[in-house]
């Protein structure tokens, strides 16, 4: 967890120093100072640890896919489309660290209860906005150090398969 916060941390304050602007001083000799922070969160950029292009790319072909195309990380996982057995194309998620697929069309096994009782079991606080889209939960909590998150859960097991800072 530690591993993962390092570089988010250092990325913000090396954001938080580079956009601070001291605005110029009025005639009425009063100064402004307006910093801009930016955030780099799972939902842009894959976490440490996490799958290369190449690997994701295996990952799907170990899953039965082929003619892998448009692969982007993108909302806390890898996405994609990828031709299957019967020959159509289905749209693709991919966890960025368990390497897990799963098909944005495919149902869930576990309900919108059972997501969050695992959620709570897992630490999570205050679960709230829980819904199932483009092959997994998405929900709102609060971490255990109560810091606010957004989170991807398995539909099949409820483990978190992505995290990003809300």
């Amino acid at each position: 967890m530690f591993k993962r916060l390092l570089p988010l941390l250092i990325g913000m304050s090396v954001c938080g120093v580079a956009f601070a602007q001291n605005m110029p001083a009025t005639e009425s000799a009063t100064t402004h100072t307006t910093t801009t922070t930016t955030r780099t969160t799972w939902a842009t950029q894959p976490p440490m640890g996490a799958l290369t292009e190449d690997a994701v790319k295996t990952a799907i072909a170990n899953a039965g896919y082929k003619e892998v195309k448009d692969l982007k990380f993108k909302d806390g996982v890898w996405r994609s489309e990828a031709r299957g057995g019967n020959k159509q194309w289905v749209k693709l998620a991919v966890g960025p660290v368990n390497g897990k697929v799963y098909v944005t069309d495919a149902p869930s096994k576990l309900n919108e209860d059972e997501i969050k009782a695992k959620l709570a079991t897992a630490g999570f606080q205050d679960v709230d906005d829980v819904e199932f889209e483009h092959g997994l939960w998405s929900a709102d909590a609060k971490s255990a150090q109560g810091n606010k998150v957004d989170l991807l859960v398995d539909p099949d097991d409820g483990s978190v398969v992505a995290k990003t800072d809300d």
